[in-house]
Order: structure tokens, then sequence, then C-alpha cells
């Protein structure tokens, strides 16, 4: 005969393995659990998706601006009007509408002339931008550079430079138009 200990030991053993096989069969959970699981690698992809849209937006946005100031030098509306790098960089910034809040302290802008279309194909990154927008025919090459911030560990890993951020460049290269105007001084900028 059992006495009553083990009777009740044997039934609360009994009782947590019916628990236990409940807990293991139960599915109430399971779509809270995947989702907890899922939800991580979704959401960095979709910020990262937007984000990268915005890169290629901004991008967008620094080539038609860079595009459209430079018509002001091709045309000689800086050289004659007594522009120089501050207000042409103004200038782009201006058209940059939703990034000109930031745009001052991330753009650099470098301009300079050239000899020949295919010597500006060598030219490497300047260390200091350059100012020397040429005079009428002369051969000028644009070279705009946007530092954007990223946000997303996605794209950080992937895109930044050196400087934690993503240079968003752009480069234009054209002859000025022969505007009347006297000779421009010659300017000799740093490789």
């Amino acid at each position: 005969m059992r006495t009553p200990s083990l009777l009740l030991t044997a039934r609360m053993k009994l009782a947590a393995r019916r628990r236990l096989d409940r807990f293991a069969r139960a599915e109430g959970g399971a779509t809270a659990v995947e989702f907890g699981l899922v939800l991580l690698p979704f959401l960095l992809l979709f910020f990262g998706i937007i984000e990268l849209a915005l890169v290629y937006f901004a991008s967008m946005t620094l080539e038609n601006a860079v595009v459209d100031a430079g018509r002001e030098i091709r045309t000689g509306q800086v050289q004659t009007g007594g522009g120089d790098a501050g207000s042409f960089k103004t200038s782009v910034c201006s058209r940059m509408n939703w990034l000109e809040s930031g745009c001052p302290a991330a753009l650099r802008v470098d301009v300079r002339t050239v000899a020949t279309f295919n010597a500006s194909s060598g030219l490497a990154t300047p260390k200091s931008p350059c100012w020397d927008p040429g005079g009428a025919e002369s051969l000028v090459l644009v070279r705009a550079y946007y530092d954007w911030p990223l946000i997303t560990p996605l794209l950080q890993a992937v895109m930044q430079t050196a400087n934690g951020k993503r240079t968003l460049t752009f480069t234009t290269a054209f002859a000025n138009e022969p505007y009347n105007t006297d000779a421009a001084k010659s300017v000799t900028c740093p490789e």
C-alpha cells in the first residue's frame, strides 16, 4: 500500500507532466514569438531602403543644383559679376531646397580650368578646393562633394567613407561661352 505522501508526489509529477505537454502543444504565442524574431531584421531592411532612397534623392538634388549653378559660370555671370567661391557655394545650396539648412557645412565645391577635357579624367579628389572659373571659352571642371550622414547600421557598414559619412560627388565639365569681358586672371590650383 502506498503512503499518502507518495501518492501526492505521483499526482504532482503527473500534473506537472500534463502542464508541460499542454505548454509544448500550445500555439497561442507562436505568432508573437515569430514576429519578435523577424521584427528587427525587417526594420533594419525597411529603414535601410528608405535611407538608400534618401541618399539617391540627395545625389540627384546635388547633381541638378551643380548643373544649374554651373550655368552662371558658363555664361560669365560669375566672372563679370565678381562672384567668388563662397557665392557659388551659396548658389548651389539655394538650389538644394530640402537640404539647404545643413548644406553650407556639408558641401565642398572645387572649380578649376583644365587644358583639355581628357586632362580632367585623371584628377584626384582635391585636399583643398580651388576657385578658378576661367574666362571666355575656358574649359572648366566643377566638382561638388556633399557629406551625407548615414543612420542605418546596415548602410553604415557598406556605404560610409573614412569620415563616417557617405560623400556624394558630382562632376561636370563644360566650355565657357564666348561672352564679352576682360581676360580673367589666371589661378593655379593645387593638385
